[in-house]
């Protein structure tokens, strides 16, 4: 018998789960010989009592278990030896020179994660690296990043034109009470902008549907006269060029990132409100730089629901949370300071999808039945072995580069 389980996520601000209740009813229905055991939690979404009248088992003890499920980073010593666990490690962006790819949980070594990985000699399969032939990722929360990032972004906007804000979306609880709550209010002539044609971005543009605003292309931003909201979206060709004037070409720019500067500098003098929803590598240029701030003077909130510190937007300097989700810096200095009128607001919660962790846990769980489990009790076409970063005690060929990584000071 093949025994999975799911594992207690270490923040308690994080309440995701791999897979939801129903998820466990259809695997054990579709899978005779598989085990599914739960992790005991008293934060996570669904309760202990849901997950048991599905056919799971509630215990402690993870070390029957083959395979171990989580949302997030595991903390080290919680690792069981020889086992094989599957979550987001947030370290295949990392380069021995780049400690800004090492996102992830705040205070989560990953140097020191991954070397427990390897001295217990366990088996890492990272969700972000399950991907097609295309490199196209089967699984994500993206999506709800972009719906709730786009929403609090929105309500931070409201703060700033001295309106009463909506409820929090973790407090709402619900993406379709934010539907019903953003669609009641005004934005006034705010112009924004919202980068990137991924998930994080097409679900940021999915829940400005409900907010009234209208939609305009990004030769028309830059002529456009408003006097209500507009919002634009850049896909990558618009925000970015080649260095040799070449026409844009999207996978010569994955390939070669370092190549390419960012000419959004055309679109902020008259933007408000800027929504950071692409995907970054840390050898993409930067969006803009600190020194442009000064400049960008209608410029009231950045929403960066990309959240690399230190990355394609200069101004995130820390990640915010779901409790305390904003801060203000001052656009001199460029320090942090607090609210007041001219600063500009930040909003950089790093876990957004847990704000909504039914709907984004339920959606997530929807990939792992149809785009992973399958091919890791059957037959495997190849996505979970280029997925896979440790074996054995060793990095996979694919990802020997970490190996510098951890032995690096």
């Amino acid at each position: 018998m093949y025994k999975i389980a799911i594992i207690r996520e270490s923040r308690s601000d994080d309440r995701r789960a791999p897979l939801v209740p129903a998820h466990i009813k259809e695997l054990l229905s579709t899978f005779s010989d598989l085990s599914i055991s739960v992790q005991p939690s008293e934060h996570r979404c669904f309760s202990d009592q849901e997950y048991e009248e599905q056919g799971a088992i509630i215990t402690e003890d993870l070390s029957a278990c083959n395979l171990v499920l989580g949302v997030k980073e595991i903390e080290p010593d919680l690792l069981i030896p020889l086992k094989s666990y599957m979550f987001f490690s947030h370290t295949s962006k990392i380069q021995p020179d780049n400690s800004a790819a090492a996102q992830g949980t705040p205070g989560m070594d990953k140097k020191e994660l991954l070397k427990e990985i390897l001295k217990k000699k366990i088996t890492l399969i990272d969700y972000e690296n399950i991907r097609d032939d295309l490199s196209r990722r089967y699984l994500g929360f993206g999506r709800f990043a972009g719906i709730v990032g786009c929403y609090n972004s929105l309500n931070l906007y409201l703060e700033t034109l001295g309106q009463k804000p909506m409820p929090r979306a973790h407090e709402l609880n619900s993406y379709e009470k934010l539907k019903d709550n953003i669609g009641k209010r005004d934005f006034g002539n705010a112009r924004i902008i919202i980068t990137g044609d991924g998930r994080v971005a097409r679900g940021s543009l999915e829940f400005l549907k409900f907010a009234n605003i209208q939609k305009v292309l990004p030769d028309e931003y830059l002529q456009y006269n408003n006097s209500s909201a507009i919002f634009c979206n850049l896909p990558t060709s618009a925000y970015v060029s080649n260095k040799d004037g070449n026409v844009f070409d999207l996978q010569h720019f994955i390939n070669s990132p370092e190549m390419y500067i960012s000419v959004l500098d055309k679109y902020m003098p008259s933007t408000s409100m800027l929504i950071s929803s692409h995907y970054w590598d840390p050898k993409s240029p930067r969006l803009f730089e600190k020194k442009d701030i000064e400049k960008y003077n209608n410029l009231k909130v950045i929403g960066d629901i990309t959240c690399d510190v230190n990355g394609s937007i200069p101004t995130t300097s820390r990640p915010s949370t779901i409790i305390d989700p904003y801060y203000y810096i001052d656009r001199t200095t460029l320090q942090e300071i607090n609210q007041h009128n001219q600063a500009l607001a930040i909003m950089a919660v790093d876990n957004l999808p847990s704000e909504l962790p039914k709907d984004s846990s339920k959606e997530f769980g929807d990939g792992i039945v149809k785009e992973v489990l399958p091919y890791i009790l059957e037959k495997d076409d190849g996505r979970i072995k280029r997925a896979t970063i440790t074996k054995n005690g060793y990095f996979l060929p694919s990802y020997k580069y970490l190996t510098n990584y951890i032995n690096t000071k």
